[in-house]
């Protein structure tokens, strides 16, 4: 055996184990995109929350899906100079240290937790609502809290039990749902003759404000698309099925989102119906030119993506928990893996239960399930667009320390963070403005939970690190040994 392929034979088989324990290289291109598309759960849109961006957007809403989808193929660009470069659990939390450091690393980690979390909890509500809705029609009622603890009983179990059966899970739940609800809209539309609806085309009573308050949703929509990230031990050919996963889960669900919200709105706008204040739209529709049925098929395949995007979020949540544990910087035992699992099972397992018990506590106090759901979202809106502008500041930074940085790559992060500061102001708003109004209660208080949030886990950060000032050396040293590996033994 020659030299050259020993070492190469060695540097395939550095590759192929996992630093942290996790089930290595498990994972296809397809099981890797699905987890992006589940946490996106691009079928829950259309077949329920369309309303929701419809009455902040209005007749815009398919052009802030196109705004939305526009600013994050800048941001997954950012992104993927990370993620073709080096993979592990840690996400964006470890791209980010490497880039601006670790405090803007925790920072990351933190906002990814409840971005993720709270996107799981949004979901869970919108799963408890949209299966009382389907189990209504049998005569059967339960609770909300009890449909809440079936949704996150069942994504614990499959969470805690094997990631690939997650992945598989999720893959068909997605594909499935996707493809019924694309055939259904080519129906709808065709029922009402391919119309175009010039209302829409020429924006009819929009103004720039609302776009950039819907966009706050429509990023809610996207949201989790770098999730195949957190994947990085578990994936195949990591460097090549993350980077493609990110990129291509962003232009998928786009394209998906602004035909079916166009074709959705040209539809109610002929039946003279307020889309706004339908919860099954897709439901409604395939009822009024007479395949019921279909809508019924749409509904469940909603409710399976419903629940994919449960099991999707709580995945990475336990991931980011699971590596930030192992810094130092959570509870040691999150950091463990199952014996026989290869899963982070004690991770998965606060994550499931911090899914379930915040929107049954919510339920407690009378709030309606669809309403929860839009609450949740919105604060879960905060942690993404905090992380996609951080993340777009660190890329071009991480290029220029390894010496390959281009003019492109600064126009790409100015681009993304430009694109990411619409949905923050229209969120926030701007006092005695007409353009950018400050949003209604609740959603006005929404940023001062999240800038509290921020502000409590950098005190605990800072409070750590003054008791443990190794603490953070070991964390930079253990995300550095997981760059160099890639490095050094894929590179060289």
């Amino acid at each position: 055996m020659s030299s050259e392929f020993k070492i190469n034979a060695n540097r395939e088989k550095v590759l192929q184990q996992s630093f942290h324990g996790l089930k290595s290289h498990c994972l296809s291109f397809g099981e890797v995109l699905a987890q992006s598309f589940a946490v996106i759960a691009p079928t829950t849109i259309p077949a329920s929350n369309v309303g929701l961006i419809v009455a902040l957007s209005g007749n815009g809403a398919w052009l802030s899906m196109i705004i939305g989808l526009v600013g994050l193929v800048f941001v997954s660009i950012n992104i993927n100079q990370f993620a073709s470069r080096s993979a592990s659990p840690g996400s964006l939390y470890s791209y980010i240290v490497k880039g601006l450091g670790p405090t803007a690393g925790v920072i990351c980690g933190w906002s990814l937790v409840l971005a993720y979390l709270f996107t799981a909890m949004s979901v869970l509500c919108g799963f408890a609502n949209f299966s009382s809705v389907l189990i209504g029609h049998l005569g059967i009622h339960p609770s909300s809290i009890t449909l809440l603890a079936v949704g996150a009983g069942i994504a614990w179990y499959a969470g805690y039990k094997d990631i690939q059966l997650s992945a598989v899970a999720m893959l068909w739940m997605e594909g499935l749902s996707i493809a019924l609800i694309g055939i259904l809209c080519a129906i709808i539309w065709a029922h009402h003759g391919f119309a175009l609806d010039i209302a829409q085309l020429t924006l009819s009573g929009v103004q720039p404000g609302s776009l950039a308050t819907g966009l706050v949703l429509v990023m809610f929509a996207f949201s989790g698309f770098e999730s195949a990230t957190t994947l990085g031990d578990e994936a195949k050919s990591p460097l090549k099925t993350i980077p493609r996963s990110v990129l291509g889960s962003v232009i998928l669900a786009g394209l998906f989102y602004i035909c079916t919200t166009y074709i959705e709105v040209l539809a109610f706008r002929h039946l003279r119906v307020d889309i706004t204040h339908t919860e099954e739209p897709l439901g409604y529709l395939s009822q009024q030119i007479g395949l019921g049925w279909l809508g019924q098929l749409v509904g469940l395949g909603a409710l399976a993506s419903f629940f994919a995007c449960v099991l999707g979020s709580i995945n990475p949540a336990a991931r980011i928990f699971f590596l930030m544990a192992r810094h130092g910087l959570f509870y040691a035992k999150l950091g463990n893996t199952h014996t026989s699992n290869k899963t982070p099972h004690i991770a998965v397992t606060m994550c499931s239960v911090l899914t379930f018990l915040i929107p049954s506590v919510m339920a407690l106090f009378q709030i309606k399930l669809f309403e929860s759901m839009g609450y949740l979202g919105a604060i879960a809106s905060f942690g993404f667009v905090t992380v996609y502008i951080l993340i777009s500041i660190a890329a071009p930074i991480y290029l220029y320390k390894i010496n390959s940085l281009h003019r492109r790559d600064i126009i790409f992060s100015f681009i993304a963070i430009g694109f990411m500061f619409i949905p923050l102001l229209g969120s926030v708003g701007i006092p005695g403005s007409k353009m950018f109004p400050v949003p209604e209660a609740p959603y006005n208080l929404f940023p001062y939970l999240f800038l509290i949030y921020i502000s409590t886990a950098c005190g605990w950060f800072f409070f750590q690190r003054l008791r443990s000032p190794k603490m953070v050396n070991r964390m930079v040293k253990a995300i550095d040994a997981i760059h160099i590996r890639f490095d050094r033994d894929r590179y060289k």
